[in-house]
């Protein structure tokens, strides 16, 4: 098995137009026509995830954070970046990270959080704007359906829970075929009326292409008339943090104790308790203090999130805790997110988890 194929299914889970627009996400070292011999899942790249790597026979690491963020200047070894870099080139190591476009989709990064904490009713914190888009397209009404099937089978037509929506009217279209064209009703150079049906069917931007492929593959005519409009409309699948509910409400202490156990933190980062009943959890893996007022927004009773700075943490308010649990604590569970994820695409295959903790950070207690 190819290493594309493996890419292919990451970028189908977390497609890289989601990523934000300062972050590296992607193949990162390597080639993408090596055959693949093992996969390791990780958090971060470092040398001794590519040592790991070398033991365990595996030649692609997939990782959630970039060992570049910035393109390197100079690759002589002066620091970990780019130590990692020169030992996965000179061991034919390939190097996949697949970052904020994790972290933009319901089911990933933060999912994995709500999951440690029995969250019910998940939704996106802040949902992602313009991404969405609807095609109009008219087809002859025997055809009709076979169209839209293709439009469904490519992702179009999800609004929520929902799937295969659609809008149909019937009418009457015109065309006058040229001279070397070849109609697939009608005669050239005579203008033709053919009842269609229009169709309309939203889908997300990441998946114009893809649209518009199955459109033509599935549609008889020669030339294809559609409309591609982008909407304004929110797409609560895709965007920063989540927000859910615990099965019943628990005191301020017992959260963040079970949060100590859930995520084997020593040490939990907190703003001033309220004093009341919890229930309404905001999460956010890694850098989240920019949605401390998105979460206060949606009457979370508590932020869980990393990297909070000392002014941010006045930002609560009065009206929610912030919890801080550290940033690799808070993603920790990515690795097993993505080796759960391929393993269950390719389970026959060697999909391994890091034994090496990342973390840079320790805790004198």
């Amino acid at each position: 098995m190819k290493i594309a194929e493996i890419i292919q299914s990451l970028e189908n889970l977390a497609p890289p137009s989601l990523q934000e627009n300062y972050d590296n996400a992607g193949l990162i070292t390597g080639n993408a026509e090596w055959e693949c011999k093992g996969i390791l899942c990780t958090l971060d790249s470092t040398e001794d995830i590519i040592e790991e790597a070398l033991a365990k026979n595996c030649n692609l690491i997939v990782a959630h954070h970039p060992i570049i963020f910035k393109g390197l200047k100079k690759i002589n070894g002066k620091n970990y970046v780019e130590r990692t870099i020169i030992a996965a080139i000179k061991n034919d190591i390939a190097i996949y990270a697949i970052h904020t476009n994790l972290d933009n989709i319901i089911e990933g990064v933060n999912n994995k959080i709500a999951d440690k904490l029995l969250l019910n009713n998940r939704e996106i914190l802040l949902p992602k704007e313009n991404m969405l888009m609807k095609l109009f397209t008219f087809a002859p009404i025997d055809q009709a359906e076979k169209v839209r099937s293709a439009l469904f089978e490519a992702g179009g037509g999800a609004i929520g829970a929902y799937n295969e929506c659609s809008f149909n009217t019937d009418g009457v279209g015109t065309f006058k075929a040229g001279e070397n064209t070849h109609p697939y009703v009608g005669e050239k150079n005579i203008r033709h009326e053919e009842k269609e049906t229009r169709i309309e069917v939203i889908f997300p931007t990441y998946l114009k292409n893809k649209i518009i492929k199955a459109l033509i593959q599935s549609h008889p005519y020669e030339e294809v008339a559609f409309d591609i409009v982008p909407l304004i409309n929110d797409y609560n699948a895709i965007g920063s943090g989540l927000i859910g509910d615990l099965p019943f409400a628990v005191n301020e202490m017992e959260l963040l104790q079970q949060i100590k156990n859930a995520f084997n933190v020593q040490v939990v980062r907190h703003t001033a308790l309220l004093q009341k009943p919890v229930k309404r959890i905001a999460v956010c893996g890694g850098t989240g203090s920019f949605l401390i007022q998105p979460a206060i927004a949606c009457d979370a009773d508590i932020f869980i999130t990393a990297d909070v700075k000392y002014h941010e943490f006045f930002d609560a308010n009065g009206r929610m805790v912030i919890a801080d649990i550290g940033h690799w604590e808070s993603e920790q569970f990515t690795i097993e997110l993505l080796h759960d994820v391929l393993q269950a695409k390719f389970p026959n295959f060697a999909v391994l988890k890091t034994e090496n903790r990342t973390n840079p950070v320790f805790y004198f207690i």
